[in-house]
């Protein structure tokens, strides 16, 4: 897969650490390096004048932590943090970091990180927009993955998972699901209500590739999806509505 050049810049109060992350960054090759800082406020005037999309960014430093500054940053710059001190990756999780670099790591666990802001990146420049290709005859519509739009057959599909910045499009005989960016709430105001029913807040299933219903739990390809409360009504007015009395 071929990979957008991402702009990052490393700062890390200290200069053998700061200079390993540099020796790594300038042999990844979808890494364009644009400087180094020593400190979070060396960092915040560089970026006034150079912006980039990515920080190797230490988190205890003197004046302002790496979590401080963080949350300082523009929306769309992203953040991989590495610090010496693994109590810091509950508070770089809230920040929803990219990932968490424990010291001293070698390159292949920072290129493992830089690979996993590649994935995040490619998703977001490759989606030119915000929603699927309208369905009109419910039989397929066409997603935004990576450089392509995809043409997903409807009655292939088994669910949709919405997690943060994406969705996971799972389908028959498909062992790895189609990523996507868009929300859930975008996709479900394209899909055929007759066919996909919103279950939860991270789900929307094929009414058609219902297994089995136990409980308040629905089995779908050896997955269970849990119907949650704020949806339980519509889903068993569809149920009892095709149910033999």
């Amino acid at each position: 897969m071929k990979n957008f050049k991402i702009s990052c810049l490393i700062v890390d109060d200290e200069p053998m650490a700061l200079n390993l992350v540099e020796s790594y960054a300038k042999k990844t090759p979808f890494l364009d390096l644009r400087g180094k800082c020593s400190s979070a406020i060396e960092a915040m005037e560089f970026l006034k004048t150079t912006p980039v999309d990515l920080l190797f960014l230490d988190i205890q430093m003197p004046d302002l932590t790496g979590i401080e500054f963080s949350k300082m940053l523009p929306k769309d710059t992203r953040v991989i943090f590495t610090t010496a001190f693994d109590e810091y990756a509950l508070e770089g999780f809230k920040v929803e970091a990219l990932d968490y670099l424990l010291k001293p790591f070698d390159y292949a666990e920072f290129l493992a990180a830089a690979n996993k802001a590649s994935t995040w990146f490619n998703l977001i420049r490759g989606k030119q927009q915000t929603s699927p290709e309208k369905v009109e005859n419910n039989e397929f519509l066409f997603v935004k993955s990576e450089y392509k739009q995809v043409r997903i057959k409807l009655s292939e599909v088994l669910y949709f998972e919405g997690l943060k910045d994406y969705i996971k499009i799972w389908l028959k005989d498909h062992p790895k699901p189609i990523l996507t960016l868009m929300s859930l709430k975008s996709l479900e105001d394209e899909l055929p209500e007759n066919q996909f029913m919103r279950v939860h807040r991270s789900f929307i299933v094929s009414l058609n590739n219902i297994e089995v219903i136990e409980r308040s739990q629905i089995l779908i390809n050896d997955q269970r999806i849990t119907v949650s409360d704020q949806y339980k009504p519509k889903f068993l007015e569809f149920i009892n509505g095709n149910s033999l009395h």
